[in-house]
């Protein structure tokens, strides 16, 4: 079974829904998750310290999270999109990365971090 990623950033701005997500990475024995709640916040700690995969929910509280993909695209760090929005509202730059619904299930997170997608 492939690697799963041991750092990942999830950028998502429902507290309820990010401590669902951090407990779920968790307990696919993911070490190290990081949760950031606007884009200012995740680009900082991406400088901070690159993650290994992001998970970016695309409709974050007045704001998108292009900006942060548009960064990590710039650094060759893996990513997906959580949303509950149709393909049309992801930029095409960002239409080959995969894209989870809201609510996202498990076997398809999972997925993602064992880089199977």
């Amino acid at each position: 079974m492939p690697e799963l990623f041991q750092d990942v950033l999830v950028v998502e701005d429902d507290p309820i829904i990010a401590l669902g997500l951090e407990d779920t990475i968790a307990d696919f024995g993911i070490p190290t998750i990081r949760l950031a709640a606007d884009v200012a916040s995740a680009l900082a700690m991406i400088e901070e310290r690159a993650p290994d995969f992001a998970l970016l929910d695309v409709g974050l509280v007045r704001e998108k999270s292009f900006a942060i993909a548009e960064r990590l695209t710039a650094l060759g760090i893996p990513f997906a999109f959580s949303t509950g929005y149709g393909a049309d509202r992801v930029p095409a730059a960002f239409a080959d990365r995969p894209r989870l619904p809201k609510p996202c299930p498990t076997d398809a997170l999972e997925a993602v971090l064992r880089r199977q997608v």
